[in-house]
C-alpha cells in the first residue's frame, strides 16, 4: 500500500502561468481507493444522520391535516402572510432552513465537519422536541423554525462531508446511497401519521407523538461521531498535515485489509489549496457563473420539489379524498421515495449529473400535469409515484452537483449560499402554493410548479458544467 506524506504535497506548487500543477497529495489517496466495505460504511453513517433530518423535512406534509383537525391551523387563509394558516408553518421550516444554509453552513469551513455535524443535529432535535409542547400556532411557528435551522446546517455539512470522504468514481452512488437511507425517512414518517394523526393517544393529539419520534430518535445519532473521522481534504486545506495524515492511514489500511491486495498507486492531481478563502471569491470566475447558475437552480426547483412533497395530503383532501384515505394514499406514494435514489445508484455515475437534473426535472413538469386532471384514486397514486421518483432523483443529482463546482476552502460555505436560495425560495412557496389552491385549485397549483421545471431545466441545462469523475479541485479549475 503506498503512503504518502501529506506534509509535502498537500500545497500545490504552481507554474509559470500561476495554475496549479499535480501532485499526489491527499486528493490522489482519497481518490484511488476502491469501493470497500470501509467506504461505504462512513457514507452510511453520514446519511443515517440525515435520515432525521429527512424525517424532519417532509413530517411538515403529514402532520399538516392533524395541525388542521386539532384547530391550531386553518388549511388556507384570507391573507397571504397569514400565520394561522398551513402555509405560515410551511413557511416557518424553511425561515429555519434559510438561516442555517446562509447564514450559519460556512461553519463547517471554519470548525470542521465532524463537529458541526454533531452540534447541528443536536440542535434539531432539542428545538423540535420544544415545538411539540406547543399550544398556539405563532409558538410553533417560532420552534419550527429555531429547528430549522439546525437542519439547513446540518444537510449542508453531510453533503460536503460525503463529497470528501469518497473517492471521484464513486461520488454520484454514495450520494445516491445517502438519499436512499435518508428517503426511508419518509414512508416512516408517513406510516407514523396515517397511524397516529387521526388519534389521541393517551389524550396527546397524533400530530405531536410524530414530532416527539422524530426528536428523540435523532439522539442516538450522537453515538455515529465516534466513527467518523474529521474530512481529511478539510485538514489538509486548513495546513492541519499530521491530523490528516493520521485519518488517511488508518483509512487507507481498513480499506487495503477488505481489498486483498495492494492499493493503487494515486495519480497526480490538483490538490486543495491552504489559503484562506474569502466570501467574495465566489463572484470571481469560475465561480460566478456556477454560483448565479446555482441560485437560479435553487430558486425554482424548491418550488417545484416542495410544492408537491410538502403538500400532498393537502393536495389530495382538496380533490375530494377524506382526511383518513389522504393519509393513507399519501404513505402509498411515500413509499416510492426510496426507489428514486436506487435507480440513481445504478446511473448516477454513467449519465451527467446535469443530464440526470434536466431529466427529473422534466419528468415533474409532465407528471404533475397529468395529476392536476386525475380523479381516479389509482391515477392519482401512480402519477404521485412518478412524481416523487423524479424528484428524488432529482435530489440525487443537484446535492451532488452543487458540492462539485467550489473548492474545498469554501465548499461549505458556497453551497451553502447557493442552497440558501431553495430555502427562501420554498419559505414562500408555502404561501404561494396556498395561494393558488385557494383560488386556481389543484390546476393552479401544478401550472407553478410545471413553471418552476422549466426554468431549472433552462439553468442547468444551458449553463451547468460537466463534472462526473472529477477530482474536486480540478472542476474548480
Amino acid at each position: 500500500m503506498a503512503s504518502l506524506p501529506i506534509g509535502a504535497t498537500s500545497v500545490p506548487s504552481h507554474s509559470g502561468t500561476g495554475a496549479p500543477e499535480p501532485t499526489t497529495g491527499v486528493n490522489a489517496r482519497i481518490d484511488r481507493l476502491p469501493a470497500t466495505r470501509e467506504v461505504w460504511m462512513l457514507v452510511f453513517l453520514l446519511s443515517i444522520g440525515g435520515w432525521f433530518e429527512f424525517y424532519d423535512l417532509f413530517f411538515t406534509a403529514y402532520v399538516g391535516p392533524g395541525l388542521v383537525k386539532s384547530g391550531l391551523y386553518a388549511t388556507t387563509t384570507a391573507s397571504f402572510f397569514g400565520v394561522s394558516g398551513l402555509g405560515a408553518f410551511v413557511a416557518a421550516s424553511f425561515a429555519g432552513l434559510f438561516i442555517g444554509t446562509f447564514f450559519l453552513a460556512g461553519l463547517a469551513d471554519r470548525y470542521g465537519r465532524r463537529k458541526v455535524f454533531t452540534v447541528s443535529l443536536l440542535w434539531y432535535s432539542a428545538a423540535t422536541l420544544v415545538m411539540a409542547l406547543q399550544t398556539t400556532a405563532p409558538a410553533i411557528n417560532l420552534w419550527r423554525l429555531i429547528a430549522g435551522i439546525g437542519v439547513g446546517v446540518e444537510l449542508v455539512t453531510i453533503d460536503t462531508y460525503v463529497s470528501e470522504l469518497v473517492p471521484k468514481h464513486l461520488r454520484g452512488r454514495a450520494f445516491a446511497f445517502v438519499h436512499l437511507v435518508q428517503y426511508t425517512a419518509v414512508p416512516a414518517a408517513a406510516l407514523l401519521a396515517w397511524w397516529l394523526v387521526p388519534q389521541t393517544p393517551f389524550g396527546v393529539d397524533g400530530w405531536r407523538w410524530v414530532v416527539i419520534i422524530g426528536a428523540l430518535g435523532a439522539l442516538v445519532v450522537w453515538a455515529i461521531r465516534r466513527r467518523v473521522p474529521e474530512s481529511p481534504r478539510w485538514l489538509a486545506q486548513q495546513g492541519r498535515a499530521e491530523e490528516a495524515e493520521r485519518v488517511l492511514q488508518a483509512l487507507e489500511a481498513k480499506v487495503a485489509a477488505q481489498y486483498g491486495r495492494p492499493l493503487p498507486e494515486p495519480v497526480p492531481t490538483i490538490e486543495p489549496a491552504t489559503n484562506k478563502a474569502a466570501f467574495r471569491e465566489i463572484w470571481q470566475p469560475p465561480y460566478r457563473r456556477r454560483a448565479i447558475t446555482m441560485l437560479v437552480f435553487n430558486l425554482f426547483q424548491a418550488i417545484g420539489f416542495y410544492g408537491f412533497a410538502s403538500w400532498v395530503p393537502t393536495l389530495l383532501v382538496s380533490k375530494g379524498v377524506t382526511i383518513t384515505h389522504s393519509l393513507m394514499y399519501s404513505f402509498v406514494i411515500a413509499v416510492s421515495n426510496p426507489f428514486g435514489p436506487l435507480i440513481g445508484m445504478a446511473i448516477a455515475d454513467r449519465i451527467q449529473r446535469k443530464t440526470l437534473i434536466v431529466l427529473s426535472a422534466l419528468g415533474i413538469g409532465v407528471f404533475g400535469s397529468l395529476f392536476a386532471t386525475q380523479t381516479s384514486p389509482a391515477m392519482l397514486m401512480l402519477l404521485g409515484v412518478l412524481i416523487t421518483l423524479c424528484g428524488t432523483l432529482l435530489s440525487v443529482g443537484y446535492h451532488a452537483y452543487q458540492t462539485e463546482l467550489f473548492p474545498t476552502r469554501l465548499r461549505a460555505r458556497a453551497v451553502g449560499f447557493v442552497y440558501s436560495m431553495s430555502r427562501l425560495s420554498a419559505m414562500f412557496s408555502g404561501f404561494m402554493i396556498a395561494f393558488a389552491l385557494r383560488h386556481f385549485q389543484v390546476p393552479g397549483v401544478f401550472a407553478l410548479i410545471t413553471f418552476s421545471m422549466v426554468m431549472v431545466i433552462g439553468a442547468i441545462g444551458l449553463f451547468g458544467p460537466r463534472t462526473n469523475n472529477l477530482n474536486l479541485d480540478e472542476i474548480s479549475h
